[in-house]
């Protein structure tokens, strides 16, 4: 029973993840403004995806089972709510309540979430137990390792959650010797979300998933090295951005855990047997992570430009997080499972293709102030996530 329903909850999760991917590229398209995007693309489609899928993943990783399933529908309802809340807030017109309303759902959302996972794992919270099966035991020192930042992804939420509260006034600013750590400048909480949180999971969890799907032995010192300096670069972003002090040192971190992920998933990718084209969506999330973190050490380096920001906001969020998490969500849920019309290995490279062509054109319009050519790739976004949302649609309708 309580396999069924964490089964059934999170795919719940990622249908309303789905919607929030195509929401997100509408918004680019209509020009509801970059706060719509972040708030869809992070807390609506990346986060909750990666809710649905960690409350079934880290239990088992952790070889322990998940303590009270039933908090699956319950924050489901919380952090739902919360980020519609918060994205309605920048549309005009809508009462000012919303901003904090949302804010204090999602994050009681969190807690609920991270209670959940820390109540399961509270007696093997460094991951040294992994459940690691009969037949892979050359892979339980990586395993350990990528189980052992699980907990730093569980703070980040928490941090990230937190400076949501402060961005939207609900939560006192955070000053450490006079200097705010956690102040009303949303970027800090994006950064704590988006680098801290999701992308220090697709490392962790990535180290133990795409050895596994794609039958190769990982590169052990890279995935290290993204671990290290992914758990470290998201604190010294927030803390230092736009250009404090120690700003040049945490660009240079992530995206020395970025580079470093990125070439170890081209050579597992290379090295594979397998021709699995939802690891293409990961490979080119990759390429989008290279990109969006030579964006961010050229900040570093000469300072930030409005135009710029968008476009590294649009590879990021877009590009690096969401085409790596549409690639792991058709791994879980593969296009051929579907027995609706179109439901194939070509529907879903097609649906790829579009996110990606979609997430260059408006990284490439952002950057260069192109109006024409962004739009054209949040209509060529809309295309790729509706063909996404179909094909999950397909595979949950068929199951």
């Amino acid at each position: 029973m309580a396999v069924e329903l964490v089964s059934r909850w999170a795919r719940r999760y990622v249908a309303f993840a789905a919607l929030a991917l195509v929401g997100a590229h509408v918004a680019v398209v209509v020009g509801a403004g970059h706060e719509v995007v972040v708030t869809l693309s992070l807390y609506g489609f990346v986060l909750h995806v990666v809710f649905g899928k960690a409350y079934s993943l880290v239990p088992t990783y952790f070889d322990r089972d998940l303590a009270w399933p039933r908090a699956m529908p319950a924050q489901f309802a919380l952090t739902t709510t919360g980020t519609t809340a918060l994205a309605l807030n920048h549309l005009a017109g809508t009462p000012d309540v919303l901003a904090p309303a949302g804010a204090i759902l999602w994050s009681a959302g969190v807690i609920a979430f991270v209670g959940t996972l820390a109540w399961t794992v509270r007696g093997n919270v460094t991951g040294a137990e992994t459940a690691t099966g009969s037949g892979k035991d050359h892979l339980a020192p990586t395993d350990r390792v990528a189980n052992a930042f699980v907990p730093v992804v569980l703070a980040y939420l928490l941090l990230g959650s937190y400076a949501t509260l402060v961005v939207q006034g609900v939560a006192p600013v955070v000053a450490i010797a006079d200097v705010p750590v956690l102040d009303m400048y949303p970027p800090r909480a994006i950064h704590l979300l988006g680098a801290g949180t999701a992308a220090l999971l697709v490392f962790a969890l990535g180290t133990r998933l795409f050895p596994r799907f794609l039958v190769v032995s990982p590169p052990r010192r890279l995935l290290y090295v993204a671990l290290g300096a992914g758990a470290y670069g998201p604190a010294v972003l927030a803390v230092t951005i736009p250009s404090r002090s120690g700003f040049a040192v945490g660009a240079t971190l992530q995206a020395t855990a970025v580079v470093a992920y990125a070439i170890a998933f081209a050579v597992m990718f290379h090295r594979s047997p397998r021709d699995r084209v939802a690891f293409e969506g990961v490979l080119l999330g990759a390429a989008a992570g290279v990109a969006a973190v030579a964006i961010g050490v050229w900040f570093a380096l000469d300072g930030l430009t409005v135009p710029l920001v968008d476009a590294h906001r649009r590879l990021t969020l877009l590009g690096f997080l969401g085409l790596t998490v549409v690639g792991v969500t058709l791994q879980f849920y593969p296009p051929s499972v579907g027995a609706w019309r179109w439901c194939s290995t070509r529907g879903a490279r097609i649906a790829i293709g579009a996110l990606a062509t979609g997430v260059a054109l408006q990284a490439i319009g952002a950057a260069t102030t192109t109006a024409a050519i962004e739009t054209a790739g949040g209509l060529a976004g809309i295309a790729g996530a509706l063909a996404y949302t179909y094909l999950i649609a397909a595979a949950f309708a068929t199951r």
